[in-house]
């Protein structure tokens, strides 16, 4: 009898390490899509600021269409790009195409003492080292996932449920210009 129950005793707590085992997993899914939705929200933030953006400096910079077409369209790749890896490229290449645009904007000495200017300036600061936070997190909730679905025994639990590894927010190699926020001068 005693073993019998020992047995029993065995049983049971494997199937709570197991509830707890599962349940763990559903939040670590849920804090990454959370963290996802923070970068897309703070995205979309800039996004929005952009074309305001571009406005202005087009009443004082009419022949650099180029320029704002560039922003212009990166914004466009940004705001479709669907997964992480595409999501980080598209994201490099609009900060690049942002860095463009400031410095566009420090030839026109009218430009940058105009009030709108500088106030969208403050808010795309603002946002990008929110965007930054956002990605840490992002990266952060990720990599706890990432270990508990390779670490035993939590790896026969992720296995069984299907639960799945997450893509990191990486910034492209080889582009230096990107791994730096975007650099706002009054």
């Amino acid at each position: 009898m005693t073993i019998a129950y020992i047995i029993l005793g065995i049983v049971v707590l494997i199937i709570l390490w197991a509830i707890y085992a599962y349940n763990k997993f559903v939040t670590l899914t849920t804090r990454v899509k959370e963290a996802s939705s923070d970068i897309d929200v703070q995205s979309k933030r800039r996004f929005d600021l952009i074309p305001n953006l571009v406005e202005t400096v087009k009443g004082y910079a009419s022949h650099e269409a180029g320029t704002l077409t560039r922003v212009t369209e990166m914004r466009t790749r940004a705001m479709n790009a669907t997964a992480p890896a595409e999501k980080a490229e598209a994201e490099n290449m609009l900060s690049g195409a942002l860095k463009s645009l400031f410095a566009v904007s420090e030839n026109y000495p009218n430009l940058k003492a105009n009030e709108n200017f500088v106030e969208l300036q403050k808010q795309l600061e603002d946002t990008e080292n929110k965007m930054q936070a956002a990605r840490r997190f992002y990266n952060s909730v990720v990599q706890d996932l990432n270990v508990a679905a390779q670490s035993f025994p939590g790896n026969i639990i992720a296995g069984m449920a299907g639960f799945k590894q997450s893509d990191f927010f990486v910034l492209s190699e080889g582009d230096a210009a990107a791994k730096e926020p975007v650099k706002v001068k009054f």
